[in-house]
């Protein structure tokens, strides 16, 4: 996967961020956030080794992410998702008053930036030839 990148690669780094995000937390109680503020949750190994696995694979995406974008792509992404979603409250595709569409959207823009992140150093490499330092082992 490393030498050949397409879309097939974004999508499935693209599908593993989603999975991550609203599996950690979305508007709905079906998620690791919405399982520890449900009534009945009771911690114990379970809820334990569930949010040490969701820390390391946030840890990974977001490593991963910043070494490739750095502070600038990811304020940069950040900005450029937050002007979509104004021009979608914009143009009445969204309103400000649904907050959980909005929710919604956000996650899966901040899915998208940690997709790309993951991605960063195959896309450029296609789009300039440039290697990343840790692509020299290849």
């Amino acid at each position: 996967m490393a030498k050949s990148f397409g879309l097939d690669s974004f999508l499935v780094r693209w599908l593993f961020a989603v999975a991550l995000v609203f599996g950690t937390y979305n508007p709905t109680a079906f998620s690791y956030i919405g399982w520890l503020r449900s009534d009945n949750f009771v911690f114990g190994p379970l809820p334990a080794l569930v949010g040490v696995a969701l820390i390391i694979a946030w840890l990974v995406y977001l490593r991963a992410t910043f070494n490739s974008l750095g502070w600038l792509g990811i304020a940069l992404g950040t900005a450029l998702f937050g002007c979509i979603i104004w021009l979608f409250i914009d143009l009445g595709l969204m309103s400000t008053q649904s907050t959980g569409a909005l929710t919604w959207f956000a996650l899966l823009l901040v899915s998208l930036l940690l997709a790309a992140g993951m991605s960063w150093s195959h896309i450029r490499r296609q789009l300039s030839g440039q290697l990343d330092v840790d692509d020299v082992e290849d």
